[in-house]
């Protein structure tokens, strides 16, 4: 078990790489009562594509089978509810699905060993059948029919499906209800025997704990189990269009006031796509941010109700900024949006503004467990490494630089939304 500190905060990170190629995280924290774990897959919605357990050729999996298969996952073949077990022990459990990862968590403040222990057991015994497939089609069919009833959903979905023209992240992450019902009990173990092996997975805690004595007891646990050697997954890769499907859409929906993304889709290959990642958001937030001159203008004239938001989504060749708001008239707040965006400069003050503010972030974060854990997380998704280091690269950004990644990047690729009533 390796040891160290994460600069500027003084958090230990206590990290192993077991022999089944599980990679565990710990953080312990005891100045706070409670602990935070998450066992996640490096296994998303998008992943629809590639080359399972002892195959050559690429499989092409249903849409929404990741999140199918995180429901599944939670069926037991001795029936207990994984559910009732924490409720049972103090602690609160849940399940996620993203577009790059499936993880599985719980909190508490007592009954770590138990509880952990459960996790990694019920997580690593799938039990997958015809009955209970059929069972859950119908539960996950409400669900999705339940999103396509929340407007911000069915606006951010067809954004998506705008923006890209072949990459996977075009889908929803549940599906549809035609891909939900083709999936069958094979295709959950082909992909949960593909992406659930433990070298493709990590688990991560934080909180107040013993880190040694937590090793020791993952380390039992994965040692009575076996697995064969797994090589990396080959997944698929997407000759993505750095064009948008449809620049302009309108979406009927039962909504008082218009809602509306304004999205901007850039290749980032000759990038680095960290640095360029703050170096957008930084852009876009001295623009149109709730501290900007903008947002002040439009509050105003009572051009938007709240502020803009913001958003990134990339994927491994473009970065999609997603801006989001509601106006009755959207048209007048597109262009003043644009016409904003039309002065690429960044004054050296303003950055050192910004620094400061996601300096500070990061301070805030640092004292939060489930920050802590998500930082972590998204960075081995992201890095296949664990990078708390944020201060240094804060500190790596300046002006100069900035305005002239800022000169090289073409805002034409762009899709409007609009959900609205007529």
């Amino acid at each position: 078990m390796k040891m160290n500190i994460i600069k500027h905060f003084d958090l230990p990170l206590y990290s192993e790489r077991l022999k089944n190629g599980l990679i565990v995280n710990l953080v312990p924290k005891m100045n706070v009562s409670n602990v935070y774990a998450t066992l996640s897959a490096f296994y998303g919605s998008f992943n629809n594509d590639f080359k399972p357990i002892d195959s050559e050729k690429y499989y092409h999996a249903p849409l929404g089978v990741a999140h199918f298969l995180e429901h599944k996952v939670f069926e037991q073949e001795s029936g207990e509810d994984p559910f009732s077990f924490y409720t049972k022990n103090g602690a609160d459990a849940n399940a996620s699905t993203s577009y790059q990862k499936t993880t599985y968590l719980f909190s508490g403040t007592g009954y770590l060993k138990e509880n952990l222990n459960y996790l990694l057991d019920f997580i690593q015994q799938p039990y997958f059948t015809e009955e209970n497939v059929t069972k859950e089609k119908g539960i996950i069919e409400q669900e999705i029919k339940m999103y396509d009833d929340v407007p911000y959903w069915k606006l951010i979905e067809r954004t998506l499906y705008n923006a890209f023209h072949v990459h996977p992240l075009k889908y929803p992450i549940a599906g549809t209800v035609e891909s939900i019902r083709s999936i069958t009990v094979e295709d959950l173990y082909t992909c949960y025997n593909t992406f659930y092996h433990p070298s493709n997975m990590f688990l991560t805690i934080v909180g107040n704990f013993d880190p040694k004595e937590i090793m020791t007891e993952i380390r039992n646990n994965q040692n009575k189990k076996k697995y064969k050697p797994m090589q990396k997954v080959e997944l698929a890769s997407y000759d993505e269009d750095d064009t948008v499907i449809k620049d302009y859409d309108i979406i009927k929906a039962s909504v008082e006031i218009p809602k509306v993304t304004l999205s901007y889709k850039f290749n980032v290959q000759d990038y680095d796509i960290n640095q360029l990642k703050y170096y957008l958001n930084t852009f876009f937030e001295l623009k149109l941010g709730i501290t900007s001159k903008l947002n002040e203008a439009l509050k105003d004239n009572s051009l938007i109700t709240g502020s803009i938001d913001i958003d990134i989504i990339s994927t491994d060749r473009h970065i999609l900024i997603v801006l989001l708001f509601e106006s009755k008239d959207y048209q007048k707040v597109i262009e003043m949006i644009q016409k904003e965006l039309e002065d690429k400069q960044v004054l050296e003050k303003d950055l050192n503004r910004k620094k400061k503010v996601m300096k500070s972030a990061c301070v805030y974060r640092s004292d939060n467990i489930y920050s802590i854990a998500s930082k972590i997380n998204n960075n081995l998704i992201n890095y296949h490494e664990v990078v708390l280091d944020e201060y240094s690269l804060i500190d790596a950004l300046n002006v100069n630089e900035f305005n002239e990644i800022l000169t090289t990047l073409s805002f034409e690729n762009k899709t409007i939304n609009v959900l609205k009533k007529d």
